[in-house]
């Protein structure tokens, strides 16, 4: 069996690297996508075996498009590959639905492992990531929102406006604006700085 592999990271640079280890191991790379909304319509029409994900990207988050890709199309196998490596990323790719979960410095063979332990239907950690047990129970504070408000809060530090998240995410401007006033309360935030600084606290966004 030919592993079909779909890339979604928002740096050339990384999709390209990736394309070459995986190749070079017999496994078909699909496509390529630069942000998670990408991957998520790219994954639906492509129908590969394993998606490999960045976590911080542009749009929609490595972590909620693993979610939706997880709702949809659940025999699709998820390998995250980031440069997070604390308890809540872990704890939350593994609960949106990801099979494995490596750190991109420690990427190489790594990587072509994993495909292989998430075709056999298996979980794998990278060098250097703690084990399910170690993050079991973790409570993050991003579990008060909705998918929903988590897309919105992600657009908003991104600098769209009301109108532009309305019209991405099929909604109302005034719907918008209730789901932002909304997520503030829930995180305990006054103000935009504060929750950009969130954001990129918790992964939510790249820092670039």
């Amino acid at each position: 069996m030919t592993v079909r592999i779909l890339i979604a990271d928002d740096h050339a640079i990384v999709r390209e690297g990736l394309t070459m280890i995986l190749e070079s191991s017999g496994m078909i790379v699909a496509g390529e996508a630069r942000d998670g909304r990408d991957a998520l319509s790219q994954t639906e029409v492509l129908r590969p075996d394993v998606v490999v994900m960045d976590i911080a990207m542009p749009e929609l988050n490595g972590i909620d498009a693993t979610r939706m890709i997880h709702g949809r199309l659940p025999e699709v196998k998820v390998i995250v590959l980031s440069m997070h490596n604390t308890r809540e990323h872990v704890f939350r790719a593994m609960q949106a639905g990801a099979r494995a979960y490596l750190l991109k410095e420690s990427a190489g063979s790594g990587l072509v492992d994993a495909v292989r332990a998430v075709i056999r239907g298996e979980c794998y950690f990278g060098e250097g990531v703690d084990a399910p047990q170690a993050v079991a129970g973790f409570k993050s504070p991003l579990d008060s929102l909705s998918l929903r408000e988590r897309e919105v809060i992600q657009l908003v530090v991104e600098g769209r406006t009301s109108a532009e998240i309305a019209e991405l995410l099929s909604l109302s401007p005034k719907s918008i604006e209730t789901y932002r006033s909304r997520l503030m309360v829930k995180l305990g935030v006054g103000n935009i700085p504060a929750l950009v600084k969130f954001a990129l606290q918790h992964g939510i966004t790249p820092t670039q």
